[in-house]
Protein backbone atom coordinates (compact mmCIF):
# COMPACT_ATOMS: atom_id res chain seq x y z
CA UNK A 1 0.00 0.00 0.00
CA UNK A 2 2.96 2.57 1.04
CA UNK A 3 4.72 1.53 -2.42
CA UNK A 4 1.33 2.08 -4.48
CA UNK A 5 1.14 5.59 -2.08
CA UNK A 6 4.63 6.74 -2.96
CA UNK A 7 4.02 6.11 -6.70
CA UNK A 8 0.93 8.01 -6.61
CA UNK A 9 3.22 11.02 -4.95
CA UNK A 10 5.40 11.00 -7.60
CA UNK A 11 3.24 10.92 -10.60
CA UNK A 12 1.65 13.85 -9.23
CA UNK A 13 5.04 15.83 -8.39
CA UNK A 14 5.60 15.24 -11.64
CA UNK A 15 2.86 16.73 -13.61
CA UNK A 16 3.02 19.24 -11.65
CA UNK A 17 6.38 19.44 -12.23
CA UNK A 18 5.58 19.27 -16.47
CA UNK A 19 3.32 21.61 -16.00
CA UNK A 20 5.70 24.72 -14.44
CA UNK A 21 8.93 23.35 -16.51
CA UNK A 22 11.19 26.01 -16.72
CA UNK A 23 12.29 27.50 -20.30
CA UNK A 24 15.04 26.10 -21.26
CA UNK A 25 17.75 28.08 -19.55
CA UNK A 26 16.08 29.37 -16.92
CA UNK A 27 15.56 28.20 -12.99
CA UNK A 28 12.38 30.25 -12.97
CA UNK A 29 8.89 28.77 -15.37
CA UNK A 30 7.64 31.41 -17.17
CA UNK A 31 4.48 33.05 -16.29
CA UNK A 32 2.81 36.33 -17.88
CA UNK A 33 2.86 39.26 -16.22
CA UNK A 34 -0.06 39.41 -13.39
CA UNK A 35 -1.36 41.53 -10.60
CA UNK A 36 -0.15 40.28 -7.02
CA UNK A 37 -3.21 41.87 -5.65
CA UNK A 38 -6.80 41.84 -7.76
CA UNK A 39 -6.95 45.33 -6.07
CA UNK A 40 -3.57 46.60 -7.50
CA UNK A 41 -3.01 49.00 -10.42
CA UNK A 42 -0.54 49.50 -12.83
CA UNK A 43 1.76 52.49 -14.18
CA UNK A 44 4.12 51.33 -17.42
CA UNK A 45 7.69 52.93 -18.26
CA UNK A 46 8.40 52.88 -21.56
CA UNK A 47 12.31 53.10 -21.48
CA UNK A 48 13.81 56.02 -24.47
CA UNK A 49 12.51 54.57 -27.58
CA UNK A 50 15.52 56.75 -30.03
CA UNK A 51 16.65 53.04 -31.47
CA UNK A 52 13.47 52.17 -32.36
CA UNK A 53 11.97 54.91 -34.43
CA UNK A 54 15.16 55.95 -36.21
CA UNK A 55 15.57 52.59 -37.99
CA UNK A 56 12.51 50.80 -40.06
CA UNK A 57 13.11 47.28 -39.06
CA UNK A 58 12.96 48.10 -34.99
CA UNK A 59 9.30 49.72 -35.50
CA UNK A 60 8.17 46.55 -35.05
CA UNK A 61 9.43 45.91 -31.93
CA UNK A 62 7.55 49.42 -30.50
CA UNK A 63 4.57 47.97 -31.87
CA UNK A 64 4.79 44.99 -29.99
CA UNK A 65 5.10 47.05 -26.74
CA UNK A 66 2.19 49.08 -27.68
CA UNK A 67 -0.25 46.53 -28.51
CA UNK A 68 1.21 44.17 -25.19
CA UNK A 69 0.20 47.38 -23.30
CA UNK A 70 -3.21 47.61 -24.96
CA UNK A 71 -3.96 44.58 -24.31
CA UNK A 72 -3.12 44.13 -20.90
CA UNK A 73 -4.75 47.15 -20.03
CA UNK A 74 -8.04 45.48 -18.03
CA UNK A 75 -5.75 42.41 -16.40
CA UNK A 76 -3.38 44.39 -14.72
CA UNK A 77 -5.03 47.61 -14.44
CA UNK A 78 -3.30 49.53 -16.89
CA UNK A 79 -3.96 53.52 -15.80
CA UNK A 80 -0.97 55.68 -17.08
CA UNK A 81 2.13 54.78 -19.47
CA UNK A 82 5.09 57.27 -19.48
CA UNK A 83 7.93 57.56 -21.98
CA UNK A 84 11.09 58.93 -20.52
CA UNK A 85 12.19 60.68 -23.48
CA UNK A 86 14.16 60.33 -26.79
CA UNK A 87 11.67 59.56 -28.58
CA UNK A 88 13.51 60.02 -31.68
CA UNK A 89 17.76 59.43 -32.68
CA UNK A 90 17.75 62.62 -34.18
CA UNK A 91 14.99 65.58 -34.34
CA UNK A 92 16.24 67.30 -38.40
CA UNK A 93 18.37 64.46 -39.58
CA UNK A 94 19.23 66.06 -42.49
CA UNK A 95 21.49 63.36 -44.46
CA UNK A 96 21.26 58.90 -43.90
CA UNK A 97 24.33 57.14 -42.50
CA UNK A 98 24.71 54.14 -44.26
CA UNK A 99 23.67 50.79 -42.42
CA UNK A 100 22.49 52.96 -39.55
CA UNK A 101 19.59 55.44 -40.51
CA UNK A 102 16.61 54.56 -42.76
CA UNK A 103 14.71 57.76 -41.76
CA UNK A 104 15.48 60.97 -41.47
CA UNK A 105 14.64 63.11 -38.87
CA UNK A 106 10.94 63.86 -39.50
CA UNK A 107 10.47 60.74 -40.70
CA UNK A 108 11.56 59.48 -37.33
CA UNK A 109 8.60 61.84 -35.61
CA UNK A 110 6.44 60.22 -38.35
CA UNK A 111 7.04 56.68 -37.46
CA UNK A 112 7.01 57.30 -33.65
CA UNK A 113 3.30 59.10 -34.19
CA UNK A 114 1.77 55.93 -36.38
CA UNK A 115 3.00 53.83 -33.86
CA UNK A 116 1.80 55.87 -30.74
CA UNK A 117 -1.85 55.76 -32.59
CA UNK A 118 -1.96 51.90 -31.27
CA UNK A 119 -2.76 53.85 -27.73
CA UNK A 120 -4.53 56.93 -28.39
CA UNK A 121 -7.95 57.15 -27.05
CA UNK A 122 -7.28 53.74 -25.19
CA UNK A 123 -5.13 54.95 -22.28
CA UNK A 124 -3.33 58.00 -20.66
CA UNK A 125 0.34 58.05 -22.23
CA UNK A 126 2.65 61.01 -20.95
CA UNK A 127 5.58 61.66 -23.13
CA UNK A 128 8.92 63.68 -21.85
CA UNK A 129 11.62 65.13 -24.30
CA UNK A 130 15.08 64.42 -24.55
CA UNK A 131 18.61 65.79 -25.88
CA UNK A 132 17.77 63.79 -29.06
CA UNK A 133 14.30 65.67 -29.39
CA UNK A 134 16.04 68.74 -30.09
CA UNK A 135 18.33 70.81 -32.46
CA UNK A 136 19.88 68.80 -35.38
CA UNK A 137 21.94 66.15 -33.82
CA UNK A 138 21.00 66.27 -30.15
CA UNK A 139 20.12 69.58 -27.96
CA UNK A 140 21.87 72.52 -30.35
CA UNK A 141 19.06 74.23 -29.48
CA UNK A 142 15.74 73.87 -28.13
CA UNK A 143 13.53 73.22 -31.63
CA UNK A 144 11.85 70.09 -32.08
CA UNK A 145 8.80 68.83 -34.80
CA UNK A 146 7.92 67.16 -31.26
CA UNK A 147 4.86 69.62 -30.82
CA UNK A 148 3.66 69.03 -34.68
CA UNK A 149 3.05 65.35 -33.46
CA UNK A 150 1.82 65.56 -30.29
CA UNK A 151 -0.29 68.60 -29.44
CA UNK A 152 -2.14 69.38 -26.37
CA UNK A 153 -5.23 67.48 -27.96
CA UNK A 154 -4.01 64.68 -29.55
CA UNK A 155 -4.87 62.06 -27.38
CA UNK A 156 -8.23 62.49 -25.18
CA UNK A 157 -6.83 60.03 -22.77
CA UNK A 158 -4.76 62.30 -21.60
CA UNK A 159 -6.37 65.22 -22.10
CA UNK A 160 -9.09 64.55 -19.66
CA UNK A 161 -6.29 64.74 -17.15
CA UNK A 162 -4.11 67.45 -18.25
CA UNK A 163 -3.95 70.55 -16.20
CA UNK A 164 -1.75 73.44 -17.57
CA UNK A 165 1.12 73.78 -19.89
CA UNK A 166 4.09 76.18 -19.23
CA UNK A 167 5.37 78.47 -22.32
CA UNK A 168 8.30 76.49 -24.28
CA UNK A 169 11.58 78.41 -25.96
CA UNK A 170 9.35 80.37 -28.16
CA UNK A 171 6.58 81.05 -26.29
CA UNK A 172 3.96 78.41 -27.07
CA UNK A 173 2.28 76.12 -24.37
CA UNK A 174 2.76 72.95 -25.19
CA UNK A 175 3.34 69.20 -23.90
CA UNK A 176 7.16 69.87 -23.03
CA UNK A 177 5.94 71.68 -19.73
CA UNK A 178 3.31 69.72 -18.65
CA UNK A 179 1.31 68.43 -15.29
CA UNK A 180 -1.61 66.17 -14.92
CA UNK A 181 -3.81 65.13 -12.09
CA UNK A 182 -5.35 61.52 -11.95
CA UNK A 183 -7.27 59.20 -9.51
CA UNK A 184 -6.25 56.01 -8.73
CA UNK A 185 -8.80 53.20 -9.29
CA UNK A 186 -10.26 52.15 -6.07
CA UNK A 187 -9.62 51.25 -3.57
CA UNK A 188 -6.40 53.13 -3.59
CA UNK A 189 -8.27 56.14 -4.76
CA UNK A 190 -5.34 58.62 -3.96
CA UNK A 191 -5.23 61.89 -6.44
CA UNK A 192 -1.64 61.89 -8.02
CA UNK A 193 -0.21 65.01 -10.09
CA UNK A 194 2.16 64.16 -12.53
CA UNK A 195 5.01 66.52 -13.56
CA UNK A 196 6.50 66.47 -17.16
CA UNK A 197 9.75 68.49 -17.98
CA UNK A 198 11.52 69.32 -21.22
CA UNK A 199 15.37 68.13 -21.54
CA UNK A 200 17.23 70.31 -19.30
CA UNK A 201 14.75 72.60 -17.85
CA UNK A 202 15.29 75.99 -17.49
CA UNK A 203 14.50 77.85 -14.08
CA UNK A 204 11.52 79.33 -15.23
CA UNK A 205 10.21 75.78 -15.82
CA UNK A 206 11.17 74.87 -12.05
CA UNK A 207 9.89 77.88 -11.10
CA UNK A 208 6.71 77.55 -12.78
CA UNK A 209 6.22 73.40 -11.68
CA UNK A 210 7.21 74.50 -8.15
CA UNK A 211 4.32 77.44 -8.26
CA UNK A 212 1.51 74.22 -8.92
CA UNK A 213 3.09 71.83 -6.98
CA UNK A 214 2.94 74.42 -3.82
CA UNK A 215 -0.77 75.27 -4.46
CA UNK A 216 -3.34 74.38 -1.21
CA UNK A 217 -5.49 72.14 -3.78
CA UNK A 218 -2.54 69.87 -4.63
CA UNK A 219 -1.13 69.72 -0.89
CA UNK A 220 -1.58 65.87 -0.23
CA UNK A 221 -1.43 64.69 -3.92
CA UNK A 222 1.10 62.50 -5.03
CA UNK A 223 3.34 64.22 -7.19
CA UNK A 224 5.43 62.23 -9.67
CA UNK A 225 8.21 63.93 -11.85
CA UNK A 226 9.15 62.52 -15.25
CA UNK A 227 11.88 64.43 -17.09
CA UNK A 228 14.81 62.99 -19.42
CA UNK A 229 17.69 63.39 -17.56
CA UNK A 230 18.13 62.96 -13.78
CA UNK A 231 20.32 60.30 -12.79
CA UNK A 232 24.06 58.43 -13.21
CA UNK A 233 23.96 54.62 -13.36
CA UNK A 234 25.45 54.84 -10.24
CA UNK A 235 22.38 56.28 -8.60
CA UNK A 236 23.92 59.71 -8.12
CA UNK A 237 22.43 62.71 -9.79
CA UNK A 238 24.02 64.19 -12.64
CA UNK A 239 25.85 66.91 -11.60
CA UNK A 240 26.64 68.63 -15.04
CA UNK A 241 26.26 67.68 -19.02
CA UNK A 242 27.92 69.58 -21.68
CA UNK A 243 25.01 70.01 -23.67
CA UNK A 244 24.63 73.25 -25.66
CA UNK A 245 21.25 73.74 -24.04
CA UNK A 246 22.85 72.84 -20.16
CA UNK A 247 25.41 75.15 -21.45
CA UNK A 248 22.77 78.16 -21.70
CA UNK A 249 21.04 77.76 -18.53
CA UNK A 250 19.48 74.73 -19.04
CA UNK A 251 19.59 72.58 -15.16
CA UNK A 252 20.79 69.03 -14.66
CA UNK A 253 19.64 66.30 -12.14
CA UNK A 254 21.14 67.62 -9.59
CA UNK A 255 19.71 71.25 -9.86
CA UNK A 256 16.78 70.08 -10.53
CA UNK A 257 16.28 68.23 -7.44
CA UNK A 258 18.08 71.22 -5.42
CA UNK A 259 15.30 73.81 -7.08
CA UNK A 260 12.16 71.56 -7.36
CA UNK A 261 12.24 67.88 -5.98
CA UNK A 262 13.68 68.83 -2.72
CA UNK A 263 12.05 71.62 -1.59
CA UNK A 264 8.37 70.87 -3.31
CA UNK A 265 6.53 68.57 -0.28
CA UNK A 266 4.57 65.99 -2.26
CA UNK A 267 7.25 65.37 -5.16
CA UNK A 268 7.56 61.66 -3.84
CA UNK A 269 8.92 59.80 -7.13
CA UNK A 270 11.30 60.89 -9.70
CA UNK A 271 11.57 58.90 -13.19
CA UNK A 272 13.78 59.44 -15.99
CA UNK A 273 15.68 57.88 -18.58
CA UNK A 274 18.92 59.15 -20.70
CA UNK A 275 21.88 57.27 -19.27
CA UNK A 276 23.66 54.29 -21.31
CA UNK A 277 27.54 53.61 -20.92
CA UNK A 278 27.98 49.92 -22.91
CA UNK A 279 26.36 48.09 -25.26
CA UNK A 280 24.46 45.44 -23.75
CA UNK A 281 25.61 45.69 -20.06
CA UNK A 282 22.57 46.43 -18.29
CA UNK A 283 23.59 47.72 -15.24
CA UNK A 284 24.37 50.96 -17.36
CA UNK A 285 20.95 51.39 -18.31
CA UNK A 286 19.24 50.95 -14.95
CA UNK A 287 19.25 53.18 -11.47
CA UNK A 288 17.48 53.65 -8.23
CA UNK A 289 17.86 55.99 -5.04
CA UNK A 290 16.12 57.40 -2.66
CA UNK A 291 16.15 61.12 -0.98
CA UNK A 292 14.47 62.81 1.55
CA UNK A 293 12.70 65.73 0.58
CA UNK A 294 12.44 69.26 2.48
CA UNK A 295 9.45 67.80 4.57
CA UNK A 296 11.52 64.94 5.44
CA UNK A 297 9.64 62.25 2.91
CA UNK A 298 11.38 60.14 1.02
CA UNK A 299 11.74 60.77 -3.03
CA UNK A 300 12.17 57.93 -5.11
CA UNK A 301 14.52 57.85 -8.26
CA UNK A 302 14.32 55.87 -10.79
CA UNK A 303 15.80 56.19 -13.72
CA UNK A 304 15.03 52.92 -16.87
CA UNK A 305 16.97 53.48 -20.51
CA UNK A 306 17.16 50.30 -21.79
CA UNK A 307 18.15 50.90 -25.76
CA UNK A 308 21.62 50.08 -25.62
CA UNK A 309 20.29 46.63 -25.22
CA UNK A 310 20.21 44.53 -28.33
CA UNK A 311 23.11 45.19 -29.60
CA UNK A 312 24.08 48.95 -29.00
CA UNK A 313 23.16 52.29 -29.63
CA UNK A 314 22.20 51.31 -33.46
CA UNK A 315 20.60 47.50 -32.26
CA UNK A 316 17.53 46.52 -32.31
CA UNK A 317 16.37 49.08 -29.70
CA UNK A 318 16.63 48.15 -26.90
CA UNK A 319 14.88 44.12 -26.64
CA UNK A 320 10.89 45.49 -25.63
CA UNK A 321 11.89 46.07 -22.36
CA UNK A 322 9.37 47.83 -20.13
CA UNK A 323 8.81 49.03 -16.38
CA UNK A 324 6.25 47.54 -14.72
CA UNK A 325 5.33 49.61 -11.63
CA UNK A 326 2.40 47.62 -9.10
CA UNK A 327 0.72 49.89 -6.91
CA UNK A 328 -0.41 47.97 -4.01
CA UNK A 329 -3.72 48.42 -1.75
CA UNK A 330 -2.35 49.25 0.90
CA UNK A 331 -1.73 52.79 -0.52
CA UNK A 332 1.79 52.66 0.21
CA UNK A 333 3.74 49.82 -1.51
CA UNK A 334 4.83 49.66 -5.33
CA UNK A 335 5.91 46.38 -6.85
CA UNK A 336 8.75 47.25 -9.71
CA UNK A 337 9.20 44.43 -12.13
CA UNK A 338 10.58 44.06 -15.15
CA UNK A 339 9.54 42.88 -18.68
CA UNK A 340 10.34 41.95 -22.29
CA UNK A 341 6.44 41.77 -24.71
CA UNK A 342 9.27 41.38 -27.47
CA UNK A 343 10.77 38.09 -25.74
CA UNK A 344 7.44 36.89 -24.28
CA UNK A 345 5.50 36.39 -27.73
CA UNK A 346 7.26 32.94 -28.62
CA UNK A 347 7.66 30.33 -26.50
CA UNK A 348 11.47 29.73 -27.89
CA UNK A 349 12.87 32.79 -26.11
CA UNK A 350 9.73 33.55 -23.65
CA UNK A 351 11.98 32.37 -20.70
CA UNK A 352 14.24 35.40 -21.33
CA UNK A 353 11.10 37.79 -20.70
CA UNK A 354 11.87 38.82 -17.28
CA UNK A 355 14.84 40.35 -15.72
CA UNK A 356 14.77 39.08 -11.78
CA UNK A 357 18.43 41.03 -10.81
CA UNK A 358 18.23 43.63 -8.24
CA UNK A 359 17.96 46.57 -10.16
CA UNK A 360 15.12 45.24 -12.22
CA UNK A 361 12.90 43.82 -9.62
CA UNK A 362 12.61 45.61 -6.44
CA UNK A 363 9.66 47.31 -3.97
CA UNK A 364 9.71 50.50 -2.74
CA UNK A 365 7.04 52.67 -0.67
CA UNK A 366 5.48 55.85 -0.76
CA UNK A 367 3.89 57.26 1.97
Amino acid sequence: MKKKLSLIVLAAFCAVMAFAEPEPGSKIPYQPPKLSHPDSWTMVVVPDVQAYTERACNNGILDIMNTWIVSNLSPLRIRQVLFTGDLVFRNDQRNLTPTVDSYLGQEQWKAFSRLMERLDGRVSYILCTGNHDYGHRKAESRRTWFNDYFPTDRNPASRKYLQECNYNAFGTTTLENAVYEFTAPAPDNRKFLIFTLQFAPTDADLKWAKKIADLPRFANHIGILLTHSYLRWTGERIQSENYVLNREGGNAGEAIFRKFVYPAKNIRLVICGHICNKPDVWEHGVAFSVDKNASGKSVAQMAFNTHYMGGGAHGNGGDGWLRLLEFLPDRKTVKATTFSPLFAISPSTRHLAWRHDERSEFTFTIE
